[in-house]
């Protein structure tokens, strides 16, 4: 294996290389040692890259302003589901990277624009507890495979109920409210921005929805939004 100096290592990436060496890497698919996903595992994420691009979200007329669009890699079961859990609650960061990688090549083949990369938040509590945000590091490792800016321009205001807990009219008014701008950046940096929202998995789309009405109010042009999956 080629070496790789520390200079040309980001901050995140010089992280992901000492845990490599401290503690290798098995599947979240199968457990198959010295990867994070196999092939045979990481082959849902391919899975739609010879698709046209997906679904224009037609969310109901009381909804938030809608997504202009929304793609995804895979849906969200088996291997794909599993390394989800792992990077959300097992610790393993690494996962953001094959997974952003496998978004990037989605992107690059169905996206119809977006200048700015935002993560959809968790809840500050949240992330202090998990000791990061998943969406960030998807977001972070997406921005660098398309060479786009990566803003942190929302906040969650208030922590909410997980969305898998809801139906699906309740989970409209779970977040209702629940994002606002982040103090970290000035509104007037959103404005006549195409911003592609990053999450892990879509659903109903509310989440989505409740974070591109903030994005809309400080000026954003359009919102899309980019998952690792889809839950049917």
């Amino acid at each position: 294996m080629p070496s790789i100096s520390a200079a040309a290592l980001a901050p995140s990436a010089l992280v992901s290389a000492a845990l490599d060496l401290a503690l290798p890497p098995a599947c979240a698919g199968c457990s198959l040692e010295g990867v994070l996903l196999c092939e045979r595992c990481a082959a849902p994420l391919v899975s739609r890259l010879s698709l046209a691009p997906g679904v224009r979200m037609g969310l109901r007329a009381e909804a938030p302003p809608s997504i202009a669009q929304l793609e995804w890699c895979a849906p969200f079961s088996g291997s794909v589901r599993a390394a989800l859990h792992q990077l959300k609650y097992g610790g393993e960061r690494r996962l953001a990277r094959p997974l952003a990688e496998a978004m990037a090549a989605r992107w690059r083949v169905a996206g119809a624009g977006g200048d700015l990369i935002c993560p959809v938040p968790v809840h500050a509590d949240r992330e202090r507890r998990r000791g990061y945000d998943q969406a960030v590091l998807l977001s972070e490792s997406l921005a660098r495979h398309l060479g786009l800016p990566c803003e942190r321009a929302l906040r969650r205001a208030r922590n909410t109920r997980p969305q898998f807990e809801l139906g699906r009219k309740a989970r409209l008014t779970n977040v209702s409210g629940a994002f606002e701008l982040s103090r970290r950046i000035p509104a007037w940096r959103l404005r006549g921005r195409w911003v592609v929202l990053v999450d892990d998995v879509a659903t109903t789309g509310s989440t989505l929805a409740a974070c591109a009405e903030v994005l809309y109010d400080a000026g954003a042009v359009a919102v899309s939004a980019l998952t690792v999956a889809r839950e049917r």
